[in-house]
């Protein structure tokens, strides 16, 4: 049954080939996790490179849960929207989880901007819009003394911080949700500011949840920017031991509300961070995945067609610093060890990102030959999605 998932823990299975719903009800089957899975799950940026639409990538998903038998709930997400624009064709498609990314929004500066130029930043904000967060009335909400949380406690420089970090931000999150609620009467409402330079800190999280509880809006998931690096289709990058301390801190946010839960994005193959996820945040989880599914599709390839991976791969290795670009990865093409079998680029760290990234140029220039080996060989690539996902899953428990 398609429809919002709300409080309960769950998990998205990006497929940006529309064949691999079938390897992640089998992993969920076998893992026995009870965890809910949105397996529709495309950002706009996915369906301008893959050449699919929102109709298209929810229908596909569908025919495999009606093949599969999946009768439990399931979940849709139309990924990272940035603008009012971006919402029509999922709405109309069917969608049921709405990620609004407003990322390009944020002002990364405000973390070491002079407090002059975060005072001229505030003035000119409410200048320009009109409609910038009152000082006064921040100030009686946030300077109000009560003491220090689990999460830390505001003075007058760290709320200017984060008023002029996340303002334009939170106003455009609001306006994304306000015009959704036009459009649809029930859905869940994510909102990611993951896929930005600066981290987001446990009191600015306070902040950006406040703000949005106070303007009405009703999210069901909130994904911040956590310290270290989340790069794409690899583990976690950074002091682990750190990690855990703050996203205990982040924990203490959310517990503080009871509203929504914590979404961990680039959640592919970050193994190390599963545990504490797990550890600090229970089952009030939403963890994200895309391209690791399309990189098991590879891995298929590498053993039942080493030809065409050969020419992804030499295609990938051109395209990789032009495409990069949109991501936050830090893969060499110089660094991969020379001589590698196949199979065993997958397993390597700047092979992973520089295949992932590159998922658009291969899909157009051989998307139609990918398909067909993959259709040819479902057994196969079933089989490493269920293994692979066991992996993410087990570790969830």
């Amino acid at each position: 049954m398609l429809a919002p998932l709300g409080l309960s823990p769950s998990f998205g299975f990006g497929d940006r080939l529309g064949l691999a719903t079938p390897g992640h009800i089998a992993a969920l089957r076998q893992s026995g996790l009870d965890i809910q899975p949105i397996f529709s799950q495309q950002s706009v940026r996915e369906n301008a490179r893959t050449g699919r639409t929102p109709q298209l990538v929810l229908d596909e998903a569908k025919r495999a849960v009606e093949a599969a038998g999946w009768d439990k709930p399931w979940g849709a997400d139309a990924d990272h929207l940035k603008t009012v624009e971006d919402l029509p064709p999922f709405v109309s498609a069917g969608y049921t989880f709405f990620t609004v990314d407003p990322g390009a929004h944020v002002d990364n500066a405000a973390d070491t901007d002079s407090l002059p130029v975060l005072q001229e930043k505030a003035t000119a904000s409410r200048r320009t819009s009109g409609e910038g967060q009152n000082w006064d009335e921040l100030s009686a909400l946030y300077l109000s003394g009560n003491g220090e949380a689990g999460y830390g406690a505001f003075d007058s420089e760290k709320l200017l911080r984060a008023l002029v970090k996340y303002g334009r931000a939170i106003r455009h999150t609001i306006a994304m949700y306000r015009r959704l609620s036009e459009l649809k009467d029930s859905f869940d409402f994510e909102v990611s500011v993951d896929e930005t330079d600066a981290p987001t800190t446990p009191l600015e999280h306070f902040f950006i949840a406040n703000e949005l509880t106070r303007a009405g809006v009703k999210f069901t998931s909130l994904a911040p920017r956590f310290i270290g690096r989340f790069e794409k289709g690899v583990d976690y990058i950074g002091d682990i031991a750190a990690l855990d301390a703050e996203l205990a801190r982040h924990a203490a946010v959310t517990a503080q509300f009871g509203t929504y839960k914590l979404s961990l994005h680039s959640g592919s193959d970050k193994f190390s961070v599963y545990p504490l996820i797990v550890k600090h945040w229970g089952r009030r989880i939403h963890v994200k995945t895309a391209g690791t599914s399309y990189l098991e599709a590879l891995r298929t390839l590498a053993v039942t067609s080493p030809a065409l991976f050969e020419r992804i791969w030499a295609l990938g290795l051109a395209r990789y610093e032009t495409d990069r670009a949109t991501y936050h990865v830090s893969a060499s093409p110089t660094l991969f060890p020379a001589g590698l079998p196949l199979p065993a680029l997958l397993d390597d760290f700047h092979a992973r990102e520089i295949l992932h990234v590159t998922f658009g140029s291969a899909l157009t220039e051989f998307g139609a030959e990918i398909k067909a080996e993959l259709v040819k060989n479902a057994g196969a690539y079933s089989a490493n999605l269920q293994k692979h996902f066991g992996k993410h899953l087990n570790l969830l428990k």
